[in-house]
């Protein structure tokens, strides 16, 4: 079989759902091609049907609430089974047949590889499962294949990773675990749906050549569902846009991306943050379709937006912070040494401006986030605040309880996660006006109210959304709430810790411009936490760049990326998709 022959093809696919009385479309007409040794990229907001498409190949949809309007799949006799007489068969998409082909015909890999993983099994014990069950090899056959399969997707000390569990693990690990059970039982598709979209840039980069490696090597065909165009632009073949559950472009990726001729596909270019972007307000799919911004000319130019200095005193001060845990080891848990997850740190955060941070995971960034916020108590060095000019700087060491909550205030966080950050049995309403009345902010409840009905209007929802519960938005409708909640305290410094990485690059959008908006309306001074340096270049006019608990280099966005100082900082930018073909690093 050669690279260009189609082992899966996918011929008017039509998903509905029923829930009661009411029937979603999620996917209409939906017709696209894998080839052997290539990888498919599917694209688009969400909600646009990418993952629904890909779940009925994996017969994972609910048979009971799922309705196949139209559709049916060709696949090659290869896909099948070895030996067969057709080189094509025809399966409905709702075939029992189809179900029989998960690990063997396809396989698949999630988002979020510590909920896909049993947490009581060892590593070796969950992909060594599908062996036993798909190819019956014994234990000691099931053992050295295992062990050759994380060779094989370069996890270190394969041996050792046998037994251990999911939780001792990094990140970049356990998604190469997932990798090998994927591709345990020699499928011929492999379906990666947003594998990369929790990792940092360096480990995201290794992972996108493992999988692009692998598909050459096996000649294996890959489904990769992302919302970074970033990704597609390093491992996508063909490239396939959808928007609202139909195909709006399918051709080879080089030509949507360089020629693109759907105005949706438009809309998703011009929504990523860019280096030459840097300077304008970012374009949203709706400005595109709605062809209220067409040209760059024409978006409000943010140069002049920032106006802090760094001749003034500062409002954050942080002098040699270190923070060290104890951790035991041994089988009685007897040794015990220290490490250092925050190592002899020191900067300053001026009022009004945005200073970014940003490493690879492990280096510190959320531990030192959590100790600006006296959320844990540091082990050295000291943190002072200068949030109002009439008062001397609080020592976060040293004030009373009492001070504390009036500071804690002044500073807030929006996590990445909005979901888990509401309380699923509180309304908006509430969730809004529990912090104010904590605080004493306003009079009564009916000033607070008032209060949130207008918070709610400066970030995009309306006053009616106020009697809503968190399940019924969403996700970028959710972080504009957690936004909204923030702002409710009146705060005047914000950490944003990746609380755009799991937005699509709309919404994302969205969520950017907002907070560019509310920080020139309210005076706001942010810490920016990210991984996507693309995100944190445009939003940032300090770069603070952390490795292994300390800090390499800080200076201004333009500094850090066009003219890097540390050996770190360049293999860093030399992960980010895209980004060296944007002339910077």
């Amino acid at each position: 079989m050669t690279s260009n022959d189609a082992i899966l093809t996918v011929n008017d696919l039509s998903i509905s759902f029923q829930s009661g009385v009411h029937v979603t479309e999620a996917v209409r007409h939906l017709t696209f091609s894998v080839r052997a040794g290539k990888t498919l990229a599917i694209v688009g907001e969400s909600g646009s049907g990418k993952s629904v498409s890909s779940l009925s190949i994996m017969q994972l949809l609910p048979l009971k609430k799922t309705h196949f309007a139209s559709g049916h799949f060709e696949v090659s006799a290869a896909f099948l089974a070895r030996g067969a007489d057709k080189n094509k068969v025809t399966l409905r998409p709702d075939n029992l047949q189809l179900s029989r082909l998960r690990g063997l015909g396809v396989a698949m890999i999630f988002q979020e590889p510590m909920t896909s993983l049993n947490p009581v099994l060892t590593c070796g014990e969950q992909v060594g499962e599908m062996l036993t069950t798909h190819l019956g090899l014994s234990r000691d056959e099931m053992r050295a294949k295992v062990i050759s399969l994380f060779q094989e997707v370069k996890l270190p000390r394969p041996e050792l990773v046998f037994s251990q569990y999911p939780h001792q693990l990094s990140g970049g690990q356990r998604q190469r675990v997932m990798i090998a059970m994927a591709i345990s039982c020699g499928p011929k598709i492999l379906i990666a749906d947003e594998p990369t979209t929790a990792l940092d840039v360096t480990v995201q980069k290794d992972i996108l050549v493992l999988l692009k490696s692998l598909c050459a090597d096996r000649n294996m065909g890959m489904i990769f569902i992302t919302h970074d165009l970033g990704v597609v632009e390093e491992i996508a073949d063909d490239l396939l846009v959808m928007c609202r559950g139909e195909a709006v472009e399918y051709a080879e990726a080089k030509k949507v991306l360089g020629q693109p001729q759907h105005a949706y596909t438009r809309g998703l270019l011009a929504c990523r943050p860019l280096p030459e972007k840097k300077a304008f307000r970012l374009l949203t799919v709706t400005d595109v379709l709605d062809h209220a911004l067409v040209h760059p000319t024409l978006r409000p130019d943010l140069s002049a937006q920032s106006s802090f200095n760094t001749s003034e005193r500062p409002i954050v001060s942080v002098k040699n912070l270190s923070k060290e845990y104890s951790v035991t080891k041994g089988l009685l848990h007897r040794e015990t040494h220290l490490v250092r997850a925050v190592d002899n740190v020191s900067f300053e955060v001026f009022k009004g401006e945005t200073l970014g941070l940003v490493g690879e995971s492990g280096c510190g960034k959320t531990t030192l986030s959590r100790m600006l916020l006296g959320l844990i108590p540091s082990s050295n060095g000291k943190i002072q605040f200068m949030l109002d000019s009439t008062d001397k700087p609080l020592d976060i060491s040293e004030i009373s309880p009492l001070q504390m909550r009036l500071l804690r205030k002044e500073i807030q966080i929006i996590f990445q996660d909005p979901y888990s950050s509401l309380n699923p049995r509180l309304s908006i309403l509430r969730a809004i006006t529990e912090p104010m009345q904590v605080f004493g902010i306003l009079e009564n409840d009916h000033q607070r109210k008032l209060r949130a009905a207008e918070l709610m209007q400066k970030v995009g929802l309306r006053e009616e959304h106020l009697y809503r519960y968190p399940h019924e938005f969403s996700g970028g409708q959710r972080q504009r709430i957690v936004i909204a909640r923030a702002l409710a305290c009146e705060p005047k410094f914000i950490i944003c810790d990746e609380s755009v990485s799991a937005l699509d690059v709309s919404v994302q959008a969205q969520v950017l411009n907002l907070l560019n908006d509310l920080k020139k309306e309210f005076g706001l001074t942010y810490l920016f936490i990210s991984h996507d340096l693309n995100v944190v270049y445009y939003m940032s006019d300090r770069i603070m760049v952390m490795n292994k608990g300390r800090i390499e280099e800080i200076g201004t966005a333009d500094e850090v990326f066009k003219k890097p100082q540390s050996g770190y900082t360049i293999r860093l930018l030399g992960s980010v998709p895209g980004l060296s073909a944007s002339g910077l690093a």
